[in-house]
């Protein structure tokens, strides 16, 4: 189950990320949907890094019932990408979602071998969306 905190003025549309969540886990998730500005202050304070960015994940400590954790992502960046890549909104927005979901259940691109690249278009082809976060990612 999704609980969604939408902090901007875009709309979305969250059936397919919910069936998306459904289908890797039971677990609550936290889904922020904020602004550049936002999301630069919470990649500074958490990530020591000064810059906005599209999203970001936030595993909470495994406990019995408590939620997987907390996926950040701008609507700015959900905007400028459906924009540059010629897709709608909603579906950059679960291009990200994928991507922050798969960080909460323990992928990383940056030390594995390829395998969260692989995950993410697996769930790509099953929702049937855009291949544009393949392209983007690879090398």
């Amino acid at each position: 189950m999704i609980e969604l905190d939408n902090r901007t003025s875009l709309e979305i549309d969250t059936l397919v990320i919910n069936a998306i969540a459904d289908s890797l886990t039971k677990k609550e998730i936290e889904l922020i949907l904020t602004s550049s500005d936002e999301m630069r202050e919470i990649n500074k304070t958490h990530r020591n890094i000064d810059k906005d960015t599209d999203v970001l994940s936030f595993p909470y400590e495994e406990m019995p019932m408590s939620p997987i954790g907390s996926i950040v992502i701008s609507s700015s960046h959900v905007e400028a990408s459906a924009k540059e890549f010629g897709h709608s909104t909603d579906d950059e927005f679960a291009l990200l979602f994928i991507h922050g979901m798969l960080h909460l259940l323990g992928y990383d691109h940056e030390v594995d071998n390829g395998e969260m690249r692989k995950k993410e278009a697996e769930l790509i082809e099953k929702f049937n969306l855009p291949k544009s976060l393949i392209i983007r990612t690879q090398g």
